[in-house]
């Protein structure tokens, strides 16, 4: 039954023209390149002004330019895909580290980013690619188990084998060990993928950071040796809005892995810890047959080196 959900679901991804799916990505690289310009506009408008000032400043010029791109596309009727711009994202930096910034790179840090930048790409296709955990749950099936709906069917009581099935509201897919649908890799984060969503979110913590780190080298031996004014202004503004952009990137992220981590040691999803009134069985009263205050309570929680062990045997 997972297997054939699973046809089905990247049946339904699939389905777009290869013309749309080219304009979309004619789209996003537009988008991913008029954000970066902007924010590249930044140290040229701002020269006299620390890194860490102009820090607020291009945060909120690169999110202008994402809604004026949310803006255009309704002029041209084309929508920018959220993975697509990921992907340029990270084509764009490791482009601008490549050609600009390897140069001041010692060998051991210039094959570790570049190392860096290979796995996100092969992990970006991977999560793409994958199966979150796709059950398939169809009305016969849940008329059969005597359930009305499927918020019925997750109640772990009458349908174990459906236990943690949430379904996901973007794309009304069933998933085993829902946790949230990704918009940023535009797919569902479940059982079967969660694991690998870890890897790739501390991942671009680590090489954004590492971009960061050698950007910051090549900007402080241009200021340090004098050739700051020989550089070329255009390379040397693309770096410090790369290095801007991977650092608000790499601020956001933490605090979302941190909180993925916390969920990881309750065992609990974020669309649990969200939606709890949903699900019964999170739902305790003091006095069962009273109007009490319904309380929160975690089932799953077995203590948090279960919590972790559970999490790393996940299939």
């Amino acid at each position: 039954m997972s297997r054939l959900a699973t046809g089905l679901h990247r049946l339904r991804r699939s389905a777009s023209s290869p013309w749309e799916v080219l304009w979309s990505a004619l789209a996003s690289c537009g988008l991913v390149l008029f954000s970066q310009l902007a924010v590249a506009m930044v140290p040229r408008l701002f020269p006299s002004l620390s890194l860490l000032a102009m820090l607020p400043i291009a945060g909120l010029v690169f999110l202008a330019a994402i809604v004026l791109g949310r803006l255009w596309r309704r002029f041209i009727g084309v929508a920018a895909s959220a993975p697509l711009f990921v992907l340029f994202n990270i084509l764009l930096l490791w482009g601008v580290y490549v050609f600009v910034i390897r140069r001041d790179t010692s060998s051991l840090l210039d094959m570790l980013i570049n190392a860096e930048c290979a796995l996100l790409l092969w992990g970006l296709y991977r999560i793409l690619s994958g199966d979150p955990g796709i059950v398939a749950c169809d009305s016969s099936y849940l008329e059969e188990a005597g359930c009305k709906d499927f918020v019925e069917a997750i109640f772990p009581s009458e349908l174990p084998m459906l236990s943690r099935v949430r379904q996901c509201n973007w794309c009304k897919a069933n998933v085993r060990g829902y946790d949230h649908h990704c918009p940023a890799f535009g797919t569902c984060i479940g059982q079967k993928n969660h694991r690998l969503f870890m890897a790739l979110l501390t991942g671009f913590v680590v090489a954004e950071s590492t971009y960061t780190m050698c950007s910051t080298k090549y900007i402080t031996r241009c200021i340090n040796s004098g050739t700051l004014r020989s550089e070329n202004p255009v390379s040397l503004n693309m770096v410090i809005s790369t290095m801007l952009f991977s650092i608000l990137q790499v601020v956001w992220q933490i605090v979302f892995l941190m909180w993925h981590i916390y969920c990881i040691c309750f065992n609990i999803k974020t669309d649990e810890w969200i939606n709890w009134k949903k699900y019964p069985e999170f739902q305790m009263r003091e006095q069962p047959q009273s109007d009490s205050e319904v309380k929160f309570v975690n089932p799953y929680d077995k203590g948090m080196l279960c919590n972790i062990r559970e999490f790393l045997k996940l299939k």
